[in-house]
């Protein structure tokens, strides 16, 4: 006799960028797929699905997740930001959004949301990093355009601004 396949589903309560939520999920179901098709947070990418390029990078309780190999049953109980919760309320930038823009480390995009997430869970530490362990902390991440300098460049620009010192000379 031929087994059946049984699908489960769990109903999943969470905070999505300040709002409670739920949704009824399939418990083999990413992070990634919940958040992109039942919630249209378009910012997180969906790039190897292996955890390794940081393309769909998000904030779980304040901590970077790569949220591809992360179930979406998992998210239970947590906040989860995503790049559309950096935004103001008249949909303004963020300090680290634009200074990617004013350091033009953006060129195709694709790889930007999850670099200023883990950018934000950078600068939220309060502390002072130098740039080798800047380049350690966003080494998860892969782009093929920018060369990497111009983020590196964005991320430690709101680093000094929200610590309130000076930008080093280089």
């Amino acid at each position: 006799m031929a087994e059946k396949h049984v699908m489960q589903y769990q109903t999943v309560h969470f905070n999505l960028n300040g709002k409670d939520v739920e949704r009824t999920v399939d418990v083999r179901a990413s992070l990634t797929d919940m958040l992109r098709n039942d919630f249209r947070m378009t910012s997180v990418k969906k790039g190897c699905e292996v955890g390794e390029c940081g393309a769909c990078n998000v904030l779980i309780d304040g901590e970077a997740y790569n949220s591809c190999i992360y179930l979406a049953v998992w998210a239970e109980g947590k906040h989860i930001r995503t790049l559309e919760g950096l935004l103001g309320p008249n949909g303004e930038l963020s300090d680290i959004q634009q200074a990617f823009v004013d350091e033009a480390a953006i060129q195709c995009g694709f790889c930007t949301p999850g670099f200023i997430l883990t950018a934000v869970e950078i600068l939220e530490s309060g502390r002072e990093y130098t740039d080798d362990e800047l380049r350690k902390l966003l080494s998860g991440h892969l782009c093929r355009c920018t060369g990497y300098e111009n983020i590196l460049r964005a991320v430690k620009k709101t680093m000094y601004k929200r610590l309130g010192k000076p930008m080093p000379e280089a």
